[in-house]
């Protein structure tokens, strides 16, 4: 059976499940540090499911910080049209690797 849930964590919602892990935007925490997700949106458990209104209470979701990385980059090239003027620009969002160790219900 399948248990997973559904946080919000760093501005996105991600679709999580014990024992993997996953890239969030940078958090303010140190790598090794275990971290707790308060906003759970929905929680499966073989066949109960719980949804919540927006969260559900009873649920938390415990996390490791492996380590810090930035994303793939990529280039914003803007263009002015008749101006004969261009910048290229180079971005690496900063991320927050994390492994989810359980979900507790």
């Amino acid at each position: 059976y399948m248990k997973y849930a559904i946080i919000e964590a760093a501005g996105r919602q991600f679709w999580i499940e014990p024992g993997r892990f996953y890239d969030l935007n940078r958090l303010p925490v140190q790598p090794g540090d275990k971290i707790q997700f308060k906003r759970i949106l929905l929680a499966k458990d073989g066949d109960s499911i719980q949804v919540g209104q927006p969260c559900v209470d009873n649920v938390s979701v415990k996390a490791t910080v492996i380590r810090h990385l930035k994303g793939r980059k990529i280039i914003v090239f803007k263009r002015r049209p008749k101006k004969n003027t261009s910048s290229k620009n180079g971005h690496r969002q900063p991320l927050t690797r994390v492994m989810i160790n359980e979900i507790h219900m």
